[in-house]
């Protein structure tokens, strides 16, 4: 009870302002064009690039890290740390006017370092690894439209630029998830992810609906600065809707089905959405919208509730898994969880979130393109089952993929420590029982991922040879593949200490994310790191230890909670109960309704006009004496009709 945190309350309130970009940074809008402008190239120039397309895809992201570096750079000589540009009117209706501009301050500048440094290693990983597919020069060119896509998202100056990214992103994703296509798990896949993305990108566009009826602006500055006039009830929806688009994109509770299928796509897909990009665009958007998450304290238990419920379903579902790409994927849905727990938390825990984020974004690369490489030594297997013993054939991938095991673990001194371990303290500093709460989720889910990031360490690369009778020996990957793995391994390494030592003071310029009053935790510092480190140690051994002579090769009887975790805790079959089925009759009922109804309608008035023309058609029967006949009646009818009127019958 004695130590004290300084990261657990809300910012108070301040004015937000961004300086007028000028000189080098005024050409900051490069960061999006030269990526964008490659993949048209690699587009438009069709098969004529096949031989130099992908090193063009390299080359323009290359460029792009080297500019944000700069510009990074050059942030530390301003006083505010921020600068906006604007480029031309980009909406101009009514009341309604948006700027085409972007925003390049501490938290974008951070983000952009991510998608572009740890984006050009996995580009350099793929020349290699999609050496002998007809479409390497399309995937380069869907694979750079996603990075700019995704730096157009965290560069852009208000929401409706952000949503353009947003958009952006989901359409990139959906054609690298699907990019084998004739492959019908792949295409069933990226149509999944689409869809349900959608869900969550029509909760960000309501808000942004919201936040132009209620302020009349989609500017971050002027949206922040009147969030403090909105009614709370405003607030609550507002932020909830943000929450819904955060959670569909960063493949969170209730939207987390998405993202494990989208391990169809090539791997260096599955690195890039799952490990650098992506996946953290919903974390991006509740740390830049901090004031309006910290305006309302029912709205950050919510994001707290959510980032504790994923991260637990994560590693629960993690620990029963496979597919060595699947136990990553759903490794990913557990981590993101504790960067929403972090954001949910408040005050400077929002740059703790961020700090974990970047620290994941290397050790998940290094894990994927080490599964990757594991892959493309065995023959595309991806069943851990029928790994074993990979440490001798693949050297320099057991020891680049033990530095991300050991990182994302937690393990001091190592990245995971000092990126996680101040998310679980910030937890235990929360007030009343939901202290124990969210901070024992925090410690559970810290022992489950040491256990199944064991699990799948010691399957893959230590115990006895379970390979199939097709391979006979496993070989290590080229050195292009292998060079990022050496490079992402010493940032899984030794990047979380500085991480940890630098960017919360880096972000503390950025709107909301300063450090701010202290508050107490429910246990002293010291039981806290013991407790975690504990918890951690006990899952690893744990894991070493049942799985240190291999596994059944084929599933073996279960109990409740294995038997649940294998088929995702039944989340598809709630998701086909709840959503699935009702959608289906609903459209069923709409269609007869429309088919019987409507369509029954108009068609009908047709066919009874259709009917009455047939039956006026048989007087028109050719012969002059019919004609003769009708002249003759309708001249009676005529003279008893007169008749009638003067002899006052039909007075």
């Amino acid at each position: 009870m004695d130590e004290i945190l300084t990261y657990a309350q809300a910012a108070p309130a301040e004015t937000v302002s961004y300086a007028t970009a000028d000189g080098l940074l005024s050409s900051v809008w490069l960061l999006v064009a030269i990526p964008l402008l490659s993949a048209a190239v690699l587009l438009l120039l069709g098969r004529r690039a096949d031989r130099w397309g992908h090193w063009l895809g390299v080359a323009a992201v290359g460029a792009a890290f080297v500019l944000g570096l700069t510009y990074f750079l050059g942030l530390r000589g301003l006083e505010n740390k921020s600068v906006q540009l604007s480029l031309w009117d980009f909406i101009a209706v009514g009341g309604l006017h948006v700027d085409f501009g972007l925003l390049f301050d501490p938290l974008a500048g951070v983000f952009v370092l991510l998608i572009t440094g740890v984006g050009f290693l996995i580009h350099l990983y793929a020349v290699e690894y999609m050496a002998h597919d007809p479409g390497r020069r399309r995937f380069f060119a869907y694979f750079n439209l996603f990075v700019a896509a995704m730096l157009l998202l965290v560069l852009g100056n208000n929401y409706v630029m952000l949503y353009f990214g947003w958009e952006g992103v989901g359409l990139a994703s959906y054609l690298l998830i699907s990019f084998w296509n004739t492959r019908p798990a792949a295409a069933t896949a990226g149509k999944k992810a689409f869809l349900m993305n959608r869900v969550g990108d029509a909760g960000l566009a309501i808000a942004i609906f919201i936040m132009f009826a209620t302020l009349g602006t989609t500017q971050y500055d002027e949206v922040f600065n009147g969030v403090g006039a909105l009614a709370g009830g405003t607030v609550l929806v507002l932020g909830l809707l943000l929450l819904l688009g955060a959670a569909g994109k960063s493949g969170q509770f209730p939207l987390q089905a998405w993202l494990p299928d989208a391990m169809e796509g090539p791997t260096p897909v599955s690195a890039l959405i799952h490990a650098a990009t992506m996946v953290t665009a919903g974390v991006y958007l509740i740390a830049r919208s901090n004031i309006i998450f910290s305006a309302n304290t029912t709205l950050q238990l919510v994001v707290v509730s959510v980032g504790a419920l994923t991260l637990l379903m994560g590693a629960i579902i993690g620990c029963a898994k496979d597919d060595i790409k699947r136990v990553l994927a759903w490794s990913t849905v557990s981590q993101i969880g504790y960067m929403f727990l972090g954001v949910g938390l408040g005050g400077a825990a929002y740059a703790l979130a961020i700090v974990h984020l970047l620290a994941h974004g290397f050790f998940k690369a290094n894990m994927f393109l080490g599964a990757g490489s594991v892959m493309h030594g065995m023959k595309d297997q991806v069943d851990i089952r029928r790994f074993g013993g990979l440490s001798k054939y693949m050297k320099i991938t057991w020891l680049t993929f033990a530095a991300g095991w050991v990182a994302i673990i937690g393990i001091i001194p190592f990245s995971g420590y000092f990126s996680k371990e101040p998310i679980v303290e910030a937890a235990f500093a929360r007030e009343g029982w939901t202290a124990w709460l969210f901070g024992g989720a925090a410690v559970l889910g810290a022992g489950l991922t040491a256990f199944y990031m064991t699990r799948l360490f010691v399957l893959t690369f230590h115990g006895p040879k379970r390979w199939t009778t097709d391979i006979e020996h496993p070989h290590e990957s080229p050195p292009l593949m292998t060079i990022p793995l050496i490079l992402l391994a010493v940032g899984s390494l030794g990047g979380g200490a500085l991480l940890a030592t630098s960017v919360p003071d880096w972000l503390t310029a950025t709107a909301g994310l300063a450090a701010t009053e202290e508050h107490h935790t429910v246990l002293p510092h010291l039981a806290i790191f013991f407790l975690a480190q504990g918890v951690t140690v006990l899952g690893a051994v744990l894991g070493w230890y049942l799985f240190r002579n291999g596994t059944a090769i084929e599933p073996q009887p279960a109990g409740v909670v294995v038997t649940a975790a294998r088929k995702n805790l039944y989340s598809d079959t709630v998701n086909e109960a709840v959503f699935e089925k009702p959608g289906i009759f609903l459209t069923r009922a709409l269609v007869y309704l429309d088919n019987r109804g409507i369509d029954g309608l108009v068609n009908g008035l047709a066919a009874g006009v259709g009917g009455g023309s047939g039956r006026l058609r048989r007087l028109q029967t050719g012969f002059v004496r019919s004609y003769a006949t009708s002249i003759l009646t309708g001249a009676l009818l005529v003279v008893a009709a007169f008749l009638a009127v003067q002899a006052g019958w039909l007075a």
